[in-house]
């Protein structure tokens, strides 16, 4: 953004993309029938989250800064690692340690969820997921230590009767509220009136609504800053992806003569769908060079095969870093795969965001 002062990701209003230029609102999109709300943007008078609650900047509550209470490690470290598997091809690879940010609200959630949750300003916040939700344990974290009500709406009725997981055990321990839903109703979430339906039902219809895995286009802004801080790093970012959120905003910041890569983690061929969609959203048009690969989801989201596990194992042992099963083992195992195909050129630098940590139950 040359000649003018740096993107404030926590401030709803900036919406340039890297080249200095405030681009317009897009028009708002659903994900497709298993993926609700995204891309949601609060500010967008098209979005139906937005006709049940407006903008933060219009309600009643001061503005909330969470930079001030949670005091994220900014910008998290880059690492190079040694790994014969990758420079037999000429290939360098470094890590991005995003899992160090910040500990309650881990990797791409901070970046994701501190634009929104500034713009929540104090209100209920109601966000959507599975049962081994990352967004909804960060959610959940982020209500607690800011003092925020959290309300979880949880896909999969036939929950309701079971004990709780590890992971909504902890997110009710932090304080949200868990509303489980059956499946066709989740599916439907981007309609207005089963949104309206849902609200009511757990009492928030005047709650601030953050989408499925904290994907809109406050969190796209907000993830600017991750390809800003790669610039020179690196000359193809890698980057696992659920939502397509955090590869929407890694392409924006990232210098022109780098690219990202998001490494899906669930079937379905959407991803590439639903990131130029967000960058529609948050910038008026398709921004930086990305790409997405299809091929390592190793059956969909949750599914971990034995031998995605010892793979993993195999990295921590070799790396000593912390590799989370569900996004980044996929991520890694790509990266080298692709590595061994000769997907990169000799002499290329590949950097792996590690968006999170390994939950301890």
């Amino acid at each position: 953004m040359t000649g003018s002062a740096p993107f404030d990701p926590l401030d709803p209003a900036d919406a340039r993309d890297p080249t200095g230029h405030t681009a317009p609102e897009g028009p708002s999109g659903s994900s497709g029938p298993s993926r609700p709300m995204v891309p949601s943007d609060p500010g967008d008078p098209r979005d139906p989250v937005a006709a049940l609650e407006p903008h933060a900047a219009h309600g009643s509550h001061p503005a909330l800064d969470p930079r001030s209470v949670l005091r994220p490690r900014l910008p998290s470290p880059v690492r190079e690692l040694t790994d014969g598997r990758f420079e037999r091809y000429g290939v360098r690879l470094l890590v991005k340690r995003d899992d160090l940010i910040q500990p309650d609200l881990v990797g791409n959630k901070w970046r994701k969820l501190a634009p929104n949750l500034a713009a929540a300003a104090g209100r209920t916040v109601v966000t959507f997921g599975g049962a081994y939700s990352n967004h909804l344990r960060a959610t959940a974290a982020a209500g607690r230590l800011l003092g925020l009500p959290t309300v979880g709406v949880v896909r999969g009725q036939e929950l309701v009767d079971r004990p709780l997981n590890a992971s909504l055990a902890r997110c009710a321990a932090d304080g949200m509220r868990l509303r489980f839903v059956d499946r066709s109703t989740y599916r439907r979430l981007p309609e207005p009136a089963t949104l309206a339906a849902v609200l009511r039902a757990a009492d928030a219809t005047r709650a601030y609504v953050v989408p499925e895995g904290g994907s809109n286009a406050l969190a796209v802004r907000g993830c600017r800053a991750l390809g800003a801080e790669l610039r020179g790093h690196a000359d193809v970012v890698g980057v696992a992806c659920g939502t397509g959120g955090t590869l929407a905003g890694l392409a924006a910041g990232l210098g022109r003569e780098q690219r990202a890569l998001g490494v899906a983690v669930l079937g379905g061929g959407f991803l590439g769908r639903d990131t130029a969609a967000l960058q529609e959203a948050a910038f008026g048009h398709r921004v930086g060079a990305w790409s997405v690969e299809d091929r390592f989801a190793f059956g969909g989201y949750a599914r971990v095969p034995p031998a995605l596990d010892a793979f993993a194992a195999d990295f921590e042992d070799r790396h000593g870093v912390p590799v989370e099963r569900l996004y980044v083992a996929k991520l890694l195992y790509g990266l080298l795969a692709l590595t061994e195909e000769g997907a990169f050129p000799r002499g290329t630098t590949v950097a792996a965001v590690i968006t999170g940590a390994p939950f301890a139950e």
